[in-house]
């Protein structure tokens, strides 16, 4: 039993509310889930105001779940409710959130990503008590399947047309063709999107997911693009092969490594004369007390059960973590013989770096 200290009421019912805040989170997650794979925001989407009766026959749904569903949506904000009419209706805004699958604010799929860590729970346990890593690999799928898709449609929205261009000469390059590693690839979105724009360059995607792998394989093959133009191998950080790259891509990927040093000397070896290597971090400041916030907390929550982990299960010479910030991945790149570290861009999610030798 703890020992009761003098309680301030005011900040106890403040506390209290926050938490409950956060449980209420943990249900809508669920409810969002449910709503996208049920097709219940697709049939909401651009159609007014609605009964339950109407969404539930669009969607192919059983009416009495739907409608205690909708009231759910409605009570945390997520549609909006019209008293007079009993009807609900989702919003131009919260459509993009939640139907729109190619909006760069669509997040839906990122609750894969918590249900994953619920499912791997036993597993993390034991890696506190015992200092065990956890690979990315022996989480339940719903991480990889999560994390791509929540990550394809920001790099949609910003890789081409906004990264690329940050940095010095690298999209005269591309154009004119040469070699690009993606280096932790995933699921390839980022390699796809770049092989799609640059038809004269080639691409190379490398992780150590073979699930992963083979959905980009499949990528891909969808967006009929040929193996000469974009392939994919298992290969670590440190050991793909050496095809003098121009450009050479970590996208929110070096945090989670092992030995990142080791990858950042390695990307220095295999790099051509005059080339560039991308970086892509989650957004941080470099000091914990500017780091205190709702993203943030997002960040170092993932990174405890996912980044941090998996850097360990890869012998932990340098465990970065989700928020390493800009001070941090720079020694990084000294340390292995960089020369050139600079801040090309950000977003409210992530940090672009242009890095040279």
């Amino acid at each position: 039993m703890l020992e009761r200290q003098k309680i301030d009421g005011a900040k106890l019912e403040a506390f209290v509310t926050r938490a409950i805040g956060d449980l209420t989170a943990g249900y809508t997650g669920v409810m969002v889930s449910l709503g996208s794979k049920l097709g219940l925001y697709r049939a909401m989407a651009g159609a007014g105001p609605l009964s339950a009766t109407e969404i539930a026959l669009r969607a192919g749904c059983f009416e009495r779940y739907v409608a205690e569903w909708l009231n759910a949506q409605a009570a945390g904000g997520y549609i909006a409710y019209h008293a007079l009419s009993d009807t609900y209706e989702l919003l131009p805004e919260q459509a993009m959130v939640l139907a729109d699958e190619d909006s760069p604010v669509y997040i839906p799929h990122a609750w894969n990503v918590p249900a994953s860590l619920w499912f791997g729970e036993e597993r993390a346990l034991e890696a506190f008590r015992t200092g065990k890593g956890i690979a990315w690999g022996e989480h339940d799928g719903r991480l990889s399947c999560g994390s791509a898709a929540f990550y394809r449609n920001g790099y949609r929205a910003s890789l081409v047309p906004e990264w690329l261009p940050a940095l010095d000469g690298v999209v005269a390059r591309l154009e004119s063709g040469m070699e690009v590693a993606d280096v932790g690839c995933g699921h390839g979105h980022s390699t796809l999107l770049m092989a799609e724009a640059f038809p004269k360059s080639r691409f190379h995607g490398f992780d150590t997911h073979p699930a992963s792998l083979e959905e980009a394989r499949q990528n891909a093959m969808a967006a009929g693009l040929p193996e000469d133009r974009i392939a994919y191998a298992l290969a670590r950080a440190d050991e793909y092969p050496d095809r003098g790259y121009g450009l050479i891509c970590f996208f929110d990927i070096l945090h989670d490594l092992g030995d990142p040093v080791a990858a950042a000397r390695y990307a220095a070896k295999v790099l051509a004369p005059g080339g560039t290597v991308l970086l892509v971090e989650p957004f941080a400041h470099d000091h914990i007390k500017d780091n205190l916030s709702p993203v943030a907390q997002v960040y170092y929550s993932a990174s405890t059960l996912i980044c941090c982990a998996h850097a360990i299960s890869e012998g932990g010479n340098l465990v970065l973590g989700a928020q390493a910030g800009q001070a941090r991945l720079a020694d990084v790149f000294r340390k292995a013989g960089f020369t050139h570290f600079r801040r090309a861009a950000e977003t409210p999610f992530n940090l672009i770096f242009e890095v040279r030798r």
